[in-house]
């Protein structure tokens, strides 16, 4: 028999042995969070009430990725066997009703490893089986309606692809099969934009021989970027309507009918669905937030934005109902046949990808269509915090040059706006070639952009002849009001007002628009904001998303120089504090120079 004493040794050693094990779990752990921003440990899913997922260079809260991306070849750890490799091997539960995938402390390396290769967890992915199981997260209303979807146009899916791997390829494409009333399918099309996976050619011509939907294979030998391969695909096309996806989506019950519909109704409509968030690392889905609609910034990058008042309303009468949008994301969309060759289709002088969503925007609103969000249709995309392709040419080459044509073509004196405030773009403009697109425009008899913002997106916070532009400087501390910049401004409500100093050349940051109605407000939709009631006479302002209420509304004394609130009388003023944090109040009008503000005017075009 043992003596208590030994007996109590081993067992300590045992409980060491056990804590240390303990200890190095959780620190494997918390290293496989890094990869993801959030982490996701609920087995509940995410209704998120901010569709804006990840944050740019500025802080800026943004829907896509960065443009920029690197090649294979950068890739550590990834050797042609690797990147060639299809590892799809499915679990059977793994990701099942759209619950996240946890990868064990045991495969965390490999899963870092690979990671960059699509630059989402592909070890994830490959254990989701192709068919997985998705939540109805459509409006109870929604699945009583779109019944008599036998009269709708049928549908040509387009997917176009460029090395995607091979788990989100044909999960999107049987989220596609399984979830379309088989009426409306005509046929899929997948586009290969010179992908170099070997699992990616023979295999896959093989593969979808055996889809119970007429599927085909177009290939391109040369990287001809997104806007060629989908003008390939639709000439192709067999279907009275196109649906474009990416090639990393996943459909859900209800989503083809009701983007139909509105081109049954009518063919000049462009119908996009609500498009909610597959995470990167976990591969949850994530329902996202229906009270935005898509428009764009000074720098034309594309934003969601909170619903106009006018939409606002609308909706609470039908909120099933389609509703406008002065632009789409672009990725995932369906429009008639017919009317997308009618007016134009893609601008084929456009590279590789970038500005053809607001491109097909601007055209179709300002030609006679309308571009709508129909809220029972919910496809799910998998967004990246940056892209895992190269551009050829360069990011002047791509994307600057996109958005010149864009501005060149449909914006007007806006598009001298934009040129003003972007080196790179006004660059680009001189190679571009527009002739024809402008040709394009003047035979659609075509509205111009001060229609277009006047009766689609009146909420734009852009300057006019009728708005103040320029910047709002401080007459005691000679310091002009900015927009805040960095982490503070990630959050809703952004951040306190304040100010810094003026710059002589011309920077957004510190550009603010102050419209007839007294909204102070500047790029991407944000504006100056103060209590309507005061318990005391110190209250600080912040700069946050605009609403259009009356704590949002401000008149300027010329007289004075006074900026006062509407609502409650009180004026701008500099905190009396030294530190940053406690930026701009409102208090009690006084006549004190840090009250006194000097609007100049900044020419815009």
């Amino acid at each position: 028999m043992l003596t208590p004493g030994p007996y109590r040794r081993c067992r300590r050693l045992w409980q060491a042995i056990l804590f240390l094990f303990i200890c190095a779990l959780i620190i494997v752990w918390k290293r496989s969070n890094r990869l993801e921003e959030k982490s996701t440990p609920s087995n509940k899913h995410v209704f998120r009430h901010n569709q804006e997922e990840y944050v740019d260079h500025r802080g800026v809260k943004v829907i896509v990725g960065h443009y920029i991306g690197n090649a294979v070849e950068n890739i550590p750890n990834a050797d042609k066997n690797v990147i060639n490799r299809n590892n799809y091997s499915p679990m059977p539960d793994a990701g099942k009703n759209g619950f996240p995938v946890i990868i064990e402390p045991k495969d965390l390396l490999v899963s870092q490893q690979i990671f960059q290769i699509n630059r989402f967890n592909l070890l994830a992915s490959d254990r989701i089986p192709l068919n997985r199981t998705l939540p109805d997260v459509r409006r109870k209303k929604c699945k009583f309606l779109y019944k008599d979807y036998n009269s709708y146009p049928k549908a040509s899916i387009i997917i176009v692809f460029h090395n995607e791997a091979w788990s989100t390829l044909f999960r999107t494409v049987w989220s596609v099969i399984n979830r379309s009333p088989e009426e409306l399918l005509e046929e899929i099309i997948l586009v290969d934009d010179a992908s170099e996976r070997d699992f990616l050619r023979d295999p896959l011509d093989e593969y979808i021989k055996k889809l119970p939907v007429p599927t085909k294979i177009l290939r391109s030998k040369t990287r001809i970027g997104l806007v060629h391969a989908r003008m390939m695909g639709s000439r192709e096309a067999k279907g009275a309507s196109l649906v474009f996806l990416d090639a990393h989506c996943e459909c859900t019950i209800g989503w083809l009918e009701s983007l139909l519909a509105p081109i049954a109704e009518d063919r000049t409509t462009v119908v996009c669905p609500v498009i909610d968030i597959i995470n990167d690392n976990t591969f949850a889905y994530i329902k996202s937030f229906e009270l935005h609609w898509g428009a764009f910034n000074w720098n034309l990058q594309f934003r969601w934005y909170t619903l106009g008042n006018r939409e606002l309303q609308k909706r609470k009468q039908n909120i099933t109902r389609p509703f406008h949008t002065p632009a789409m994301a672009g990725g995932l969309f369906a429009i008639s046949k017919e009317y997308f060759f009618e007016i134009g289709g893609y601008d084929e002088g456009m590279k590789i990808w970038g500005g053809e969503n607001l491109e097909i925007s601007f055209r179709v609103w300002q030609c006679g269509g309308k571009v709508v969000i129909a809220p029972c249709s919910h496809v799910g995309h998998l967004f990246r915090k940056s892209s895992p392709y190269t551009f050829p040419g360069g990011i002047g080459e791509t994307l600057y040059s996109n958005l010149a044509r864009v501005a060149m073509v449909w914006m007007d004196e806006w598009g001298d706006f934009y040129f003003k405030f972007n080196n790179e773009a006004r660059k680009a403009k001189e190679l571009q070639d527009v002739q024809q697109r402008i040709k394009l425009r003047d035979k659609l008899k075509c509205q111009s952009f001060r229609w277009y913002l006047e009766n689609i997106w009146p909420q734009h916070f852009f300057p006019t002849e009728s708005r103040f532009f320029g910047r709002i400087r401080n007459l005691e501390k000679d310091q002009c009001l900015i927009k805040p910049i960095g982490k503070e401004s990630s959050n809703q409500p952004m951040g306190l007002a304040n100010i810094n100093i003026c710059v002589n050349k011309s920077l957004t940051v510190e550009m603010f628009v102050m419209t007839e109605d007294g909204i102070i407000m500047t790029d991407d939709s944000v504006c100056l904001d103060a209590p309507e009631t005061t318990v005391n006479s110190l209250h600080k302002v912040r700069i946050m998303a605009c609403s259009g209420t009356r704590r949002q509304r401000w008149k300027y004394n010329k007289k004075t120089q006074e900026l006062v609130h509407a609502t409650n009388g009180f004026c701008l003023d500099v905190s009396s504090s030294k530190t940053f944090e406690d930026g701009l109040i409102i208090s009690n009008c006084t006549g004190v120079r840090t009250q006194k503000w000097i609007l100049e005017p900044h020419p815009w075009k």
